[in-house]
């Protein structure tokens, strides 16, 4: 191995780790899908892993959950807590430089509090009572092991280097299909629509970005790994689990050391997930004659593409990379809503409601169907989709004296790699752009570090269909293209170029 740089001078990179288990002991509402999920166990454990930097003056410290988005109450109240007294203030840590992001795991509590205004599909309540752990006691769980983590990766920090590399696995598909007509459909490609099948909609990123972090000794302690695609392997699951990341840490671990930290990240991947659209039958039948499943298959050529990267790369260590770290919030543009797009959605809310009373008359009828297993299943999908789209109007209303939305844009320039957040589902075309646009050797994205739905691209809308379609994006194409521009002059102006 060489190492680079004097790890004596001022600047010297100091780094912490710290993981905690934030899986919860009580039935949860499980997030991710319209219809309501009560957790019946504990597939595998959920985690928070904490990567702590700082060199000289300034810091940036990563915090991944295996959750399915960042609500504000979450961040802000870990913000708050972490300035919240002298002690914490003593401590030296900024607030501010704290990164939230999750993994999208369609298997994890739900942790965004219940609200009619929610833009979230399963943000909007049940329409239920359900014998589940509170959204508020859960997240007040998950912010003190947040902190836990966040404190001690803080107060380990130590003398340590960075090394990067790029390879390839395919992880994430594009998950939406075109027909004859022009439609999109996200998934639903089967026998009898096949003959519909024109394309499929936009492009897939195989990229693995990889960042070794080594201690002062030059052994590896961690690994950032960031893969365009959420972990929604198995997104309809009634128990909770991390999806694929579980068997990809197991997988890494067993390979290049059981003491490592696995920092998880989700480069922008709004319209990507792993499920194939095609061919889904040859693959198949690959993985009954390989004995896998497809997570442990997804962890296998993560882990593959790691074993391609280390040996390279783990010979230039640096010890003393430039630390920059910009935070600012930014205005987007609302998806501008037309009286045609409320009545549309208004129609199909009223479709949705009358759902919804038929399951609750059901319920109301015939008590004892609440014995039987998953017996909310119905008037909870109905509910929610009635609250979804009736949500269009509320929007409507709001965009008349609120035409913007601000969000947090984080970006961070470590040596000649740059991390760069967003709140969003962001399509993939406008991360590709700012990736083709970086000036950065290496640019690594991070989305879903906040609470933000999806941003489709302008093709994607053309077609409809679930993510691009208004109920689903209070903000728009133009204001992705605006994130994607911010986002680009906060890089170039880490690397001093002004524009």
């Amino acid at each position: 191995m060489a190492t680079t740089n004097n790890s004596d001078s001022d600047s010297a990179l100091k780094i912490g780790w710290a993981e905690r288990d934030i899986t919860p002991e009580q039935p949860v509402l499980i997030s991710g899908q319209f219809y309501a999920r009560v957790s019946e166990g504990v597939l595998d454990p959920l985690s928070v892993t904490v990567w702590a930097l700082e060199s000289g003056e300034e810091q940036a410290i990563f915090v991944s959950c295996d959750i399915v988005t960042i609500p504000p109450e979450l961040l802000d109240g870990i913000r708050l807590r972490l300035g919240g007294s002298e002690a914490k203030l003593a401590m030296g840590l900024n607030p501010m430089k704290v990164i939230l992001n999750a993994t999208h795991t369609h298997a994890g509590p739900e942790i965004r509090v219940p609200s009619p205004t929610a833009g979230h599909t399963s943000a909007g309540g049940t329409g239920l009572e359900l014998e589940v752990m509170p959204v508020e006691d859960y997240l007040a769980f998950l912010m003190e092991r947040i902190i836990q983590a966040i404190e001690e990766a803080w107060r380990k920090r130590a003398p340590g280097g960075i090394a990067y590399g790029h390879g390839h696995a395919v992880i994430g598909h594009n998950r939406r299909w075109v027909d004859a007509e022009g439609k999109a459909i996200m998934y639903k490609l089967k026998p009898g629509v096949s003959d519909m099948f024109r394309h499929i909609e936009g492009y897939e990123d195989h990229t693995i970005n990889l960042i070794a972090v080594y201690d002062g000794q030059d052994q590896l302690s961690g690994l950032v790994v960031n893969v365009p695609c959420p972990a929604q392997e198995q997104e309809n699951l009634f128990v909770l689990s991390a999806d694929w990341w579980h068997e990809t840490r197991i997988e890494l671990r067993k390979r290049f050391g059981e003491q490592l930290y696995i920092l998880p990240q989700c480069s922008a991947a709004g319209d990507q997930s792993p499920h194939l659209l095609l061919e889904a039958a040859a693959s198949k039948r690959m993985l009954k004659l390989k004995g896998r499943s497809m997570r442990q298959e997804i962890a296998c050529r993560i882990a593959d593409a790691v074993g391609g990267i280390l040996p390279y790369i783990d010979k230039e260590i640096n010890r003393n990379p430039v630390l920059l770290h910009s935070v600012k919030s930014v205005d987007l543009d609302v998806n501008c809503l037309s009286e045609e797009d409320v009545r549309a959605a208004g129609l199909e809310a009223e479709g949705w409601k009358e759902v919804y009373e038929r399951e609750l008359s059901k319920l109301q009828a015939n008590p004892a169907l609440r014995s039987e297993g998953r017996w909310y299943k119905e008037a909870t999908d109905a509910y929610r989709r009635m609250q979804w789209n009736l949500n269009v109007g509320r929007r409507f209303e709001s965009q008349r004296t609120q035409n913007t939305i601000s969000v947090e844009l984080h970006v961070v320039r470590l040596g000649e790699i740059a991390l760069a957040t967003n709140p969003f589902e962001y399509y993939l075309d406008f991360g590709l752009q700012i990736k083709v646009r970086s000036p950065a050797e290496q640019t690594f994205l991070i989305q879903l570090a906040g609470s933000g739905t999806y941003i489709p691209s302008p093709r994607s809308v053309i077609g409809g269909g679930y993510g691009s379609v208004p109920a689903s994006n209070p903000i728009g194409p133009q204001g992705g293209q605006q994130l994607a521009d911010y986002t680009i002059t906060a890089i170039r102006a880490n690397w001093g170029i002004s524009e």
